[in-house]
């Protein structure tokens, strides 16, 4: 681990969450974490450098840390909470020039979570393929509308108790839909 790069990534973190994100400077991050510009530099060559880092650092660890898990809702919790806690900095990248890099990001995460799900869930089973891609790529489109309802609605609401009734809600569908097309 290298603390100060570490250190350079808090202080980004801690800045977006005072501050939008075209309003962070170099000379911000540094000040804040007592090093100098070179140091700055020696590890990012610039912010959008720095905000692609952490994106592609935290999808990564939340792939690798909740690849295994029973149901939907059980990767969806962590992801929420993580988003919770960094409810204005999120907002802030959301609604930067570098939205796209989010917006990739937040797709990965959500077909990724839904194929791992799909997957699971029909190894003990034959389906057609084409069928299967279709329901990956159908609850991904939710996963991530809801996420983008949550953020254009200015995180205004609980999205970890949307995301339990809806799970809740609509238990079982995604099963029930697979074994429809289960091939005999």
């Amino acid at each position: 681990m290298n603390y100060t790069e570490e250190a350079i990534k808090d202080a980004f973190w801690h800045l977006l969450e005072e501050k939008p994100y075209n309003k962070i400077t170099v000379k911000d991050i540094v000040d804040y974490c007592r090093v100098n510009r070179n140091t700055f530099y020696y590890h990012f060559h610039d912010i959008p450098a720095l905000l692609e880092h952490i994106i592609k650092e935290h999808t990564d660890f939340v792939i690798q840390s909740y690849s295994k898990f029973g149901s939907p809702i059980d990767c969806i919790i962590p992801l929420v909470q993580y988003c919770t806690k960094r409810k204005k900095a999120i907002l802030h990248i959301y609604n930067s020039i570098h939205r796209e890099l989010f917006l990739e990001d937040l797709e990965k995460i959500a077909l990724y979570t839904v194929s791992n799900y799909i997957n699971t869930v029909t190894s003990q089973i034959t389906i057609q393929e084409k069928n299967k891609l279709l329901l990956i790529r159908f609850y991904k489109c939710i996963l991530v509308g809801v996420a983008l309802d949550w953020l254009n609605q200015k995180m205004s609401y609980d999205l970890l108790s949307a995301a339990i009734n809806i799970c809740e809600i609509f238990g079982g569908t995604g099963k029930q839909a697979l074994l429809n097309n289960v091939k005999l």
